[in-house]
């Protein structure tokens, strides 16, 4: 998966969740790419509480795309669409999720066609963008695009032309165009030939034998059921009466933060903002919090909420104004977006995604006091910890799962061994290891720091080479640096790793 943080509709559904968490009012839409059996994907990610579902098909593609992408992978919108209408409906999913359609939508043909197969909302990428002066030249990988909108060099900039009138122009123009069509199919909006699959002429177009053999019907019979399941739910269909798929307010309405769907936090995450209630009333940045709450592992997204907040408040938090001790086992996303000025300590372990999204705060793992395990030997934080990390600080007294610090991008991160693929995609930020690693370490690694003990003397075998280099600590910047972490990590997590390294240090060395 692109984004190596989701693997299931589980994960899906928890990534929602932490979003909910740190923002209730956000609109969140999930893109799936057509293709066959989108309709159950779909079905889990309506489930999973996402507002919105934004097919994609293979039509559409990046400015540097080749045209061979561009015409022959992927499948079509047309074919999911009806699939998706069905699926929802089935499950009684249809009333509350938005539709959206992309992938080369260009005409007003193309937008009223996927009205009729069940999209509510249409997305224009290339279309627009040529409407503001793009021209194609497939360079927008390359920084270097001729008329300045795929760049980030002041000399390309400069050539920019576009103005807001010239895409406002083209949606006007688009609109009147739809308008035009619709009166000729004796309708008035959108809304009154969603489903409709009886106004397409699905064999107008063939030209040869071959086409005119294509069969659509489970194109016609996938809308039907959309249609009429949830009228046979409620009572029986007359003969005078005409199914419609059900409209859930899509466009602008859909935005809005009342339409937003219902969701609960966790008693933890509760008392956690009751227990900082006060320094949102005060909104005094300087008044320091410290207190203990116990956690276990059904405890979601703590942090993300109160994060939230203290964006929304505008408070700008000196460190550990908020120090928070938890003792037990905390759930999926523990610490998610944590922002600045807050610190958890946590007694126990942890489960996937601690740390997600680090936005400042500072985390710290450590077992239990009764616990009489080797920390080092311990496994105390599940898989893709610290993803998309961005500032902060985590320091783990143990080892963690796989896709350590994939996509950190400054964060300083602790840990005490790794599962695989630790350090994909890093950007920045610093990662000390002090124990052994998976395979694949830093696949993809374009920046940054990573300090890895190799205690066994085959690191460069479990190391993507392709990517990184592999090199002694020998400066004295460095040695100075990674002691320095050695020592804070000692303080914090009271690891005897760390205190035995620090002992030997120049054997360690």
């Amino acid at each position: 998966p692109p984004h190596h943080d989701i693997y299931s509709i589980e994960d899906l559904a928890q990534l929602i969740h932490d979003l909910r968490c740190i923002n209730p009012g956000a609109r969140i839409a999930v893109k799936l790419a057509a293709q066959a059996g989108v309709g159950t994907v779909a079905a889990g990610v309506a489930k999973a509480g996402a507002d919105c579902i934004i097919v994609s098909s293979g039509d559409g593609g990046t400015g540097a795309a080749p045209l061979s992408s561009l015409d022959y992978a992927g499948s079509y919108w047309e074919a999911a669409l009806p699939e998706i209408r069905q699926v929802l409906a089935m499950n009684s999913l249809d009333l509350n999720t938005v539709i959206q359609v992309d992938g080369r939508l260009r005409t007003a043909r193309d937008v009223v066609i996927a009205a009729i197969l069940g999209a509510r909302e249409f997305a224009f990428g290339t279309a627009a963008l040529i409407a503001m002066g793009c021209i194609a030249c497939g360079r927008c990988n390359l920084g270097k695009c001729p008329v300045g909108i795929a760049t980030q060099e002041p000399e390309f900039r400069a050539k920019f032309k576009g103005r807001p009138e010239h895409l406002i122009a083209f949606f006007k123009f688009l609109a009147e165009d739809v308008r035009t069509i619709l009166a000729s199919l004796g309708a008035k909006t959108i809304d009154e030939i969603l489903g409709k699959y009886e106004l397409l002429d699905f064999s107008g177009r063939a030209s040869t034998a071959r086409e005119k053999t294509l069969d659509f019907d489970h194109i016609k019979e996938a809308l039907e059921i959309a249609r009429r399941y949830p009228l046979v739910e409620e009572h029986d269909i007359g003969s005078e009466e005409t199914p419609a798929i059900p409209l859930p307010e899509a466009g602008l309405r859909n935005f809005r933060p009342e339409k937003r769907q219902d969701f609960s936090i966790s008693e933890t995450e509760a008392a956690l903002l009751q227990k900082c209630a006060r320094l949102f009333q005060e909104r005094e940045s300087s008044s320091r919090l410290e207190f203990s709450l116990p956690i276990r592992n059904s405890d979601r997204s703590v942090g993300a909420a109160l994060s939230g907040e203290i964006i929304r408040a505008g408070l700008n938090l000196e460190p550990d104004t908020i120090a928070v001790t938890f003792r037990g086992t905390a759930g999926q996303s523990f610490g998610a977006f944590l922002a600045q000025g807050v610190l958890f300590r946590l007694f126990g372990e942890a489960n996937d995604y601690l740390g997600k999204g680090l936005s400042g705060g500072r985390i710290i793992v450590r077992p239990r006091r009764e616990s009489r395990c080797q920390p080092e030997h311990n496994v105390i934080a599940g898989n893709v910890c610290l993803y998309g990390a961005t500032a902060g600080e985590v320091f783990l007294n143990g080892k963690v799962g796989e896709r350590f610090c994939v996509r950190n991008s400054g964060a300083l991160a602790v840990a005490e061994g790794t599962g695989n693929h630790a350090c994909e995609y890093m950007t920045e930020g610093i990662v000390v290891i002090l124990g052994k690693t998976g395979i694949n370490f830093g696949a993809g690694m374009t920046g940054g720091v990573a300090y890895v003990f190799d205690e066994d003397q085959l690191f460069d075998t479990r190391c993507n080479l392709s990517d990184v280099d592999i090199a002694a600590v020998t400066s004295a910047e460095d040695i100075d640096q990674l002691r320095t972490i050695i020592e804070r990590h000692q303080n914090l997590t009271g690891s005897p790793r760390a205190k035995l390294m620090l002992s030997e240090w120049d054997s360690y060395l």
